[in-house]
Parts: structure tokens; C-alpha cells; sequence
């Protein structure tokens, strides 16, 4: 998709990318009443991950421009944000696209700039996990070659399973 954006997100930004997440999460799967998680605020993952942002450009304004999308990424040598990826998986989280922008390839693009940066900083594969109701995300990422990883399926806290997740593999190596 061309003419948009993809990059870091700014700290001012962090309040809008937090309702954009609500808002595409809501749109999609309903409202979560359970929104108490640290995790939730984009703020917080910021400190120990990298919070993307996709921007309409506002031609001519010089601004970042309108926010349509966000994702949130492992850092190279950093902690996982699922506790069962190997450290040269670049795991990802939270990518929500506003509904206003549904449609345009705006998921696409942000999942393939996580690629290239992944690819860029030197990891093995992009992981991910998502959950069995998501239908449309599992048809994204199918369309851009990712693989189901069902033996890997799961959300692992303390080394228990907590959650029914499927995972989603990238490899960009042949080792991975």
C-alpha cells in the first residue's frame, strides 16, 4: 500500500494508538470489559518494546499525519513478548488497524514492514500468536506466507498454558 506511513510511534501518540487498538479490537470481537492488563496501554509496552505506527500523510500540514495502525515488536536482544518464542523470534502483538481504514491494505503493510525489519536486525522469523476466532487475521497473515505452528499453539504464563492461541510462523531463515 502506498502513502502510508510506518514507523516508531512518538510518545504523544500513545493515547490515540491506545483507542485505535480498542477501537479495531471492539469492531472486530466486541468490547473487553477485562482492559486492566498494563499490557493494554501502549505506554507501558513502549518501555521494553518497540510500538509501531502506520499514519495517513497529512500532505502539505508536516505533521505525522492521521493515525490508521499499530503493532507492537520484540526488540533485537530484548525480552519476548510471549514467553515460549526463542530469542531469535521477533514476536509481535496488538496489531490493529482503525475501521475507518479497513480495506486499504493497512495490515498488510505494517506486517510487512515488521518483516523487513525483522529480516533487517538479523532474527530467524517473525512469531506471533493469535486467537481461534480471529478469522480475518489468520486469512492476512496466511496471504503473506506465514504458517501455522499448532505444536507451538498457546499462551504460556510461569511455563503454564493460560489461553488457547494459535501461533503463526515467518521464517526468514532456513534454520528457523
Amino acid at each position: 500500500m502506498s502513502g502510508v506511513a510506518i514507523r516508531l510511534a512518538r510518545p504523544g501518540e500513545f493515547p490515540a494508538i491506545d483507542r485505535l487498538i480498542d477501537d479495531a479490537y471492539a469492531h472486530d470481537y466486541g468490547r473487553d470489559e477485562d482492559h486492566d492488563s498494563p499490557m493494554n496501554a501502549s505506554a507501558f509496552r513502549a518501555v521494553d518494546f518497540d510500538v509501531w505506527a502506520a499514519a495517513d500523510p497529512d500532505p502539505g500540514s508536516g505533521d505525522a499525519g492521521t493515525l490508521i495502525g499499530s503493532v507492537t515488536t520484540r526488540r533485537r536482544g530484548g525480552p519476548p513478548l510471549h514467553e515460549d518464542f526463542r530469542p531469535d523470534e521477533l514476536d509481535l502483538r496488538l496489531l490493529g488497524v482503525s475501521p475507518l481504514a479497513r480495506r486499504r491494505g493497512v495490515g498488510a503493510a505494517i506486517m510487512r514492514a515488521v518483516i523487513a525489519h525483522a529480516e533487517s536486525i538479523g532474527f530467524a522469523a517473525v512469531a506471533l500468536k493469535t486467537a481461534p476466532n480471529m478469522h480475518g487475521a489468520h486469512r492476512l497473515y496466511e496471504s503473506l506466507g506465514f504458517v501455522r505452528a499448532p505444536e507451538r499453539d498457546g499462551l504460556w504464563v510461569g511455563g503454564e498454558r493460560v489461553l488457547d492461541l494459535y501461533t503463526y510462523l515467518y521464517p526468514l531463515r532456513a534454520d528457523a
